[in-house]
This record gives C-alpha cells, structure tokens and sequence, in this order.
C-alpha cells in the first residue's frame, strides 16, 4: 500500500518534539556522547570542532518539527535554500547548530535506516536545519542523525547550493515563537 499524503504542514503528519539545549561545554557535549556510544563521521567531527560552533553556557527548551520535504509543500524535493524559504514561510525556522547533538542525546530510540544511493540523505536519516558557518565548498553545511546497524551518528553533511533534496527526506526545524499553526 503506497499513501500519498497531500497535505502540507501544519495539517500534515509530523513529529514534534522538545529538546533541552545548552548548559555543556563542547567538551563536556562530546563525553556525554561518548557516553551514549555516539558516533560521529569525520565531517561532523569537522564540524563540531570548528570554532564557530558554539554552545550557549545556558539552557533552554526548543520545540522542533521533523517532517519531509513534501510536507513544505515542495512535491519534487528542492534546494535548502528553497526548503528554508518555504519552511519559514509556514511558520518554521532553522535550528541553532549546536540542537544537533542534543537532538542526537534525546533520540536514541530512532529506528534502523536503510542503504541509501550516493549524494542523496540516508534512508531514516533526519537532516537538522540550520544556518552553515563556512561557504567554503568542502566544508560541511550541518548535522544529520542516523541509526546504522545498530550505532547512533551524528554525521556531517555536504551538500551545494543545487543539490536538490528528495521529497521524502525528514528535515527538522524549530516552531517559530508566536507562530499562529
């Protein structure tokens, strides 16, 4: 049975969750990790250990959105800077980066993702939205969470401004305060 699902959000199927941010260090995010057996790829290393990625000495609570890409609206997939545009014109907006690896702490029930083709987002793998810190063409653009034969990631990710996405790829946004849904 294949169902198609027509509606767009906020009146389509999503997964909301709220996360508790901050109040570590990196190096006390990465033990915690360590902890919990999280693995990272070396494009997330890469990118958790830049400099411009923070983390806030303070927490707080976001409440975030995962759902596909047709689910914006976007039938044939697009672009991220389409994606984001249309994500927040819904109501949406990107996440902090540093969500990533809490996302990562407070999921780690997510299910088995399949085999996927090169350039293309791992089957059952959910992509965090969020602003990059580098343009430089190697460097990576965000964070995704997937579950591989029984390891959790947190991997970095690549990906050009005309890579276009699929419509069924899980993105994860962060409800704008004060948003009328």
């Amino acid at each position: 049975m294949n169902i198609k699902n027509k509606e767009i959000y906020p009146d389509c199927l999503s997964i909301t969750r709220t996360v508790e941010v901050g109040g570590l260090t990196k190096s006390q995010l990465m033990q915690k990790m360590q902890q919990h057996s999280i693995l990272m790829n070396e494009l997330g290393e890469k990118l958790f250990t830049d400099d411009y990625f923070t983390t806030s000495a303070k927490t707080f609570s976001l409440e975030t959105v995962e759902l596909t890409i047709r689910d914006l609206g976007l039938p044939k997939g697009d672009t991220l800077t389409k994606i984001y545009e249309r994500a927040n014109h819904l109501g949406l907006e990107l996440c902090p980066l540093e969500l990533g690896p809490y996302l990562r702490l407070g999921y780690l029930d997510q299910p088995e993702g399949k085999s996927s083709q090169q350039h293309q987002a791992p089957n059952g793998s959910i992509t965090v939205s969020s602003e990059t810190l580098n343009n430089e063409e190697n460097f990576p653009k965000g964070f995704y969470l997937r579950r591989i034969k029984g390891d959790l990631w947190l991997r970095g990710y690549i990906a050009d401004e005309h890579h276009v996405w699929d419509p069924d790829d899980h993105f994860v946004f962060v409800k704008q305060s004060g948003a009328i849904v």
